[in-house]
């Protein structure tokens, strides 16, 4: 089976700092991918290089059998790439359901230039409902997402992810700063995305990461050190070293 996302050779550097060093890396189809590595590992630049916002110095990506290595965001979204990101991109004046309509209209391709809260269309409301519904966030449909805490934006971010109907999804530290009741709701959510889009998880919730990946590649310094099912990786030696100490994410 060929894989829905692949990185070959992929690498960058920001001057003397390697952040991915010939990488490669796949996402199939009904799997979820953990990308991990202690402080400074290059794993959001990772993600930059697979989703377009950024150009590898050397290597190639494909998506769905195709190359993108040169192809910009838009174009990787159309052909089904999500993501998600550490800091939120929700519009906090809109409510949520209008947050997701906005995106499902980005689907359409077609500008929101002149979209109109006050002027609702239900070939956009309806599919943002559905997702809602389907996130079990549908009862915050009309809260401004200014109000949202912290877990439930998490929720609409991802609701706007899904709106693009992506094939992959790469999601940058989905838990991060969530509290344990919503983070195990998240986590419960992730587990059955699997069943319908690949997705690529930079997580530094360990716990989450175990449950979750059905594989996990290990970064350190921009290189990979380890790639394997969980129990694997949890027993090699080089990863054990390389989470002596501060594993945590800057």
């Amino acid at each position: 089976m060929s894989a829905l996302l692949a990185a070959r050779g992929l690498a960058k550097s920001f001057g003397a700092v390697v952040a991915a060093a010939d990488l490669d890396l796949e996402v199939e189809a009904g799997e979820i991918h953990a990308l991990i590595g202690p402080n400074g590992a290059g794993k959001t630049t990772v993600l930059g290089l697979l989703s377009g916002e950024l150009r590898p110095d050397r290597g190639r990506v494909f998506l769905s059998g195709r190359e993108v290595t040169h192809a910009p965001v838009h174009e990787r979204v159309r052909l089904g790439l999500g993501r998600t990101f550490q800091l939120s991109c929700v519009l906090p004046s809109f409510s949520v359901l209008e947050n997701v309509a906005i995106a499902v209209q980005a689907r359409e391709g077609s500008s929101f230039r002149f979209w109109k809260p006050a002027s609702p269309d239900p070939r956009l409301e309806e599919p943002a409902f559905a997702l809602l519904e389907r996130l079990g966030i549908d009862a915050l449909a009309d809260r401004p997402a200014a109000m949202l805490a912290h877990g439930e934006r998490r929720l609409l971010e991802l609701a706007m992810a899904l709106a693009s109907r992506p094939k992959v999804l790469l999601l940058d530290e989905p838990l991060a700063g969530v509290g344990s009741k919503e983070a195990q709701r998240l986590v419960e959510i992730l587990a059955r995305l699997r069943a319908e889009v690949g997705v690529l998880l930079v997580e530094h919730d360990m716990d989450a990461v175990f449950r979750l990946a059905d594989r996990i590649t290990v970064l350190v310094n921009g290189r990979a050190i380890a790639s394997g099912p969980p129990s694997v990786v949890r027993a090699d030696p080089l990863v054990r070293a390389a989470y002596l100490g501060d594993d945590s994410e800057r």
